[in-house]
């Protein structure tokens, strides 16, 4: 976890006269769907850096398998929402492109949590993110979007094939859909507490 078991306690026990608020980050590979999800869970209109893609990064942007993507993030994605009456999610979309990896260290700074969007026609291209949040003790949660509505492989099964401890859940959303995407953040901030210690309740 981010910073120590004592500041996640912090932040999720604050004065009860005012919201919890916490980071949370929503990273993964290039075209895996982090804009899509900021924009379709946020309850603000959310801030979008995304840009045309251009012939100056064929050489450079794996397209395979998203040909038809015509833009992409190349600062950060934006946007927040509120969870029942006491806890508001900051989320902050990271850029998939590793030539902007090098902003992910200071989009970390502070967050707590972290949603890990996997595409599993392209599985190869999240790695890097698993590896990010693992390396630094960020707890976070994997979510297969499924593209065109589509989940060919259960849950279970795709845990298997990226070798994730008991401890990270692996769900099934669509990143298009508001509720999909809630309960992806729900079971984070489910996992957040558990990492706190028992008593601490639970975020649904």
């Amino acid at each position: 976890m981010a910073g120590s078991d004592s500041t996640a306690s912090t932040v999720l026990s604050a004065d009860p006269a005012a919201p919890d608020t916490v980071k949370i980050l929503i990273a993964g590979g290039f075209g895996v769907g982090k804009t899509t999800m900021v924009g379709a869970v946020s309850e603000i209109a959310p801030l979008c850096t995304e840009e045309p893609l251009t012939v100056a990064g064929l050489d450079v942007d794996d397209l395979k398998g998203i040909e038809e993507k015509r833009s992409t993030t190349v600062a950060l994605d934006f946007g927040r929402i509120t969870i029942g009456d006491d806890l508001v999610l900051y989320l902050f979309g990271t850029p998939g492109q590793q030539r902007f990896w090098f902003m992910w260290n200071d989009l970390a700074i502070g967050a707590l949590g972290a949603v890990v969007l996997l595409d599993v026609r392209r599985p190869q291209s999240s790695f890097a993110a698993i590896d990010f949040f693992e390396r630094r003790g960020i707890p976070f949660v994997v979510a297969a979007n499924g593209f065109d509505g589509l989940h060919p492989y259960p849950t279970r099964e795709i845990k298997e094939s990226l070798a994730l401890p008991d401890r990270v859940p692996v769900l099934l959303c669509d990143a298009r859909e508001r509720e999909s995407c809630r309960d992806v953040l729900i079971a984070l901030i489910d996992r957040l507490i558990e990492d706190v210690g028992p008593g601490r309740g639970t975020a649904r």
